[in-house]
C-alpha cells in the first residue's frame, strides 16, 4: 500500500474589525496582495515572534539556573550600583567640561 500524506488546508476564524481598521489595512496592501495574504503573513509573523520570545525566555531561564548552580553570577544590585557610580562620575565630568567653556 502507498499512502499520500498531503496536508489539507485549514482556515483561521474570521474576525470582526471596525471599518476604519480594515481601510487602514487595505491602504497598506502591496501590489497584487490580497487582504487574505496580508492576514496570513501577519499570523505567520506573530507565530514566529512568539516562538522567538519563548525560546529567548527558555535560554534566559537555563542561563539563570546554570549561574545559580555554578555560583558564577553577579547580583543585580551589584551591577546597578556599579552603573549608578559610573553615571555619577560621567555627570560630574560633563558638568566640569561645560564649566570650562
Amino acid at each position: 500500500m502507498h499512502y499520500n500524506f498531503k496536508m489539507k488546508t485549514a482556515t483561521i476564524p474570521s474576525i470582526r474589525v471596525k471599518p476604519e481598521l480594515r481601510a487602514q489595512v487595505e491602504a497598506l496592501l502591496g501590489d497584487d496582495e490580497s487582504l487574505s495574504e496580508f492576514v496570513e503573513t501577519s499570523v505567520r509573523e506573530s507565530v514566529q515572534r512568539r516562538r522567538n520570545q519563548a525560546e529567548f525566555i527558555a535560554r534566559g531561564i537555563a542561563s539563570l539556573e546554570g549561574a545559580r548552580r555554578t555560583g558564577d553570577h553577579v547580583d543585580a544590585d551589584v551591577v546597578i550600583g556599579s552603573l549608578e557610580r559610573k553615571l555619577v562620575v560621567a555627570k560630574a565630568s560633563k558638568s566640569r567640561a561645560e564649566g570650562l567653556r
